[in-house]
């Protein structure tokens, strides 16, 4: 549970509370809960029938003097707890029909009023709950009284904030839901300021680490290359190149996100970077989730460097060891400028003698430990990772506070709604789309949440049997189970226009650039979030041309429709957030180490962008010897998830 002393068991928050106030019992309706103080009047009696385990009894309310008739399901230890003539405090379901209440909870005696709510922990199953709190319950009187960390005076006056140990008491303890209230408000503002204060140490580390004197990039020879490419580029994608090179010149090291919607064209600014590292003379690494997408930036990078000689080569895992050797060789030999793959980048084995930029898309599909282990291949290199999970900028700042950020927010191309429909597996819709497609000799997209023939209505399998025969000469399947050869042939025939029809998951998601691309058909539509959804219907009409998106669900569900009338990526995402709660944002999965533990992303927007504020205050006044201890504290912190980090690793 990464708890590794007492300080870190006291934060560790429950995540939600059972309320045994006892019930109003002047009438029982159908699934009501009810909480009720009961004595038993009659033994309990054990039936087995079927597969169920099921206990009874009877009991009179000490509040009302019902007689209640109480069913216990598959819980066999209770037995062992109930005694005839004992009193108890029992919460459940009552049924009409059944004229009894289905006991979900039990507790023994009455509960006086200042104990109604206990809190409820993620715990393994070795541990009990009630253990957990009496563990809490020591600590907190015990070694509480030794627990200094609070946000300085001047913000707890500020915000009217507890100190952090009363917080963490009326949390773990509550007496009331006023108590929550005031213990959550105090603790979130501290997780925001202290991953503020985090977020800018880091920073700062960032911007020491010097790699000596870097050869300039010569603006000009970026320009001359931009020009032999076969479009224009945005205002936006012109700024960030611009923000990237400058940065690339510095003598501390780079450390920059590049953010925007599906089709912004982040990979063209990504190459040109690439590009610039070239010009100084040192390798390149281009990481990538999937071997689908490698293969494709593989194949476009080659393209926009052939002239340039620049010598790319690509190393996935679906590889033959024989090839992989080639390739390392290759590397250790200086005989590669850019390396395209997927994890497979930082495997051990794979040594870069002069690595000086890492470019990772889709970083948050990556864990903090996989970008570390890349970065580290480099003798300081420089860093820049993408994300078409487009937020609010200030937003950006708060959440990647230790990067430097920049937005691409228009497109490349006169960008055109793809125009998006909810409909059901009978709609004229879908064939009016393909037969329309087919006659402008345009390639249509279909996905499956599944690749196999399953129990699910839609499968890779099933739409391949079905699309195959009415379209036969036009249809293919493609899914991440196939060898490399055999995607590389699809693809291939799909892009090239020899073949219409790709049938295939959600492997299509990330990057695939098929440019005649008009219409993606998403079947179980219901099974994806809005952010896949939204990245998905970005496949079709890169060409500016109108195209058409289908979200095929038995139910037209109110977050489907969103896509009717959002194409907007950030509010997509915003409205993807609020729906499916803010996890991915913090945790290892993405960022490592973070103190967030209450804080959601959403709801404490306007917190995360004060305690942003305060942060800088702070640090602008390190001369405060308050200050200067809070930063010290948080260094503290810092440090000892550093070194969970490194055993895990």
């Amino acid at each position: 549970m990464h708890i590794r002393d007492s300080f870190d068991l006291m934060e560790v928050l429950p995540y939600k509370y059972e309320d045994y106030t006892y019930s109003d019992e002047s009438e029982f309706h159908d699934q009501d809960k009810l909480t009720l103080h009961v004595k038993l009047v009659s033994s309990p009696t054990l039936v087995k029938a079927k597969k169920l385990d099921i206990i009874q009894f009877y009991c009179i309310s000490l509040r009302s003097q019902k007689m209640i008739r109480a069913i216990i399901l598959n819980r066999v230890f209770y037995k062992q707890i109930l005694n005839l003539h004992d009193t108890y405090t029992i919460q459940g379901k009552w049924s009409a029909k059944q004229k009894a209440l289905y006991i979900t909870a039990l507790r023994i005696g009455e509960i006086h009023e200042e104990k109604h709510l206990r809190s409820i922990y993620h715990l393994p199953q070795e541990i009990s709950q009630t253990n957990f709190r009496k563990l809490l319950a020591k600590t907190l009187n015990e070694v509480g009284p030794y627990y200094h960390f609070d946000v300085p005076p001047l913000y707890q006056k500020k915000y009217r904030l507890l100190s952090r140990i009363d917080a963490l008491k009326k949390v773990h303890f509550p007496t009331s839901n006023e108590d929550i209230k005031q213990g959550i408000r105090t603790l979130k503002y501290g997780e925001c300021l202290e991953y503020s204060i985090r977020n800018l140490l880091i920073h700062e580390e960032n911007r020491k680490e010097v790699t000596g004197k870097k050869k300039i990039l010569d603006l000009k020879k970026i320009n001359e290359f931009i020009l032999t490419l076969p479009y224009s580029l945005s205002k936006d994608q012109i700024k960030a190149i611009r923000e990237i090179i400058l940065d690339m010149n510095q003598d501390s090291l780079m450390y920059r996100l590049l953010e925007g919607d599906v089709g912004t064209g982040k990979t063209i600014v990504a190459i040109t970077s690439l590009y610039g590292n070239y010009l100084r003379g040192q390798i390149g690494a281009f990481m990538v989730p999937t071997d689908t997408l490698a293969h494709q930036q593989y194949e476009d990078i080659k393209i926009l460097f052939e002239p340039f000689h620049i010598r790319v080569e690509l190393l996935i895992g679906s590889l033959t060891v024989k090839e992989k050797r080639i390739i390392k060789e290759k590397l250790i030999n200086k005989e590669i400028d850019v390396l395209v793959g997927t994890h497979a980048l930082f495997s051990e084995d794979v040594i870069y003698p002069n690595l000086g930029l890492c470019v990772i898309d889709e970083q948050h599909r990556f864990g903090v430990n996989q970008r570390s282990q890349l970065v580290s291949k480099g003798d300081l290199c420089d860093l820049l990772l993408m994300s078409a999970t487009p937020i609010p900028r200030t937003l950006s700042l708060a959440l990647y506070g230790d990067l430097d950020v920049s937005t691409l927010s228009s497109y490349p191309l006169e960008k055109k709604k793809v125009e998006t429909h909810v409909v059901n597996e009978d709609s004229t819709l879908i064939f009016q789309a393909i037969h329309n497609a087919l006659e402008e000799k345009r390639q249509i997209f279909i996905v499956a949440p599944k690749i196999e023939d399953t129990k699910a209505n839609y499968s890779v399998e099933k739409l391949y049997a079905h699309y195959q025969e009415l379209y036969p000469s036009e249809t293919l399947a493609l899914t991440g189970k196939m060898k490399a050869k055999d995607k590389e042939k699809i693809l291939e025939l799909f892009k090239s226009g020899e073949k219409k029809i790709l049938i295939s998951t959600t492997v299509i998601e990330l990057g695939l650039n098929v440019m005649n691309a008009g219409v993606m058909i998403i079947y179980g539509a219901s099974s994806f979030g809005l952010a896949s959804l939204h990245q998905l219907r970005g496949r079709v009409g890169r060409d500016g041309q109108d195209a058409i998106c289908l979200l095929i669900d038995e139910e037209e569900t109110e977050r489907l429709k969103l896509l009717e009338t959002i194409y907007d990526g950030a509010s997509l995402a915003y409205e993807d957030l609020k729906i499916r709660g803010a996890g991915d944002f913090f945790g290892q999965k993405q960022s490592g180490f973070t103190p967030c533990h209450s804080v959601n992303v959403i709801d404490d927007y306007k917190m995360f962008t004060y305690a942003r504020e305060d942060a800088l205050e702070i640090y602008q006044n390190l001369s405060d010897p308050i200050n200067e201890n809070y930063i010290l504290k948080v260094k503290q912190r810092m440090l000892k998830d550093e070194e969970i980090l490194l055993i895990e690793s």
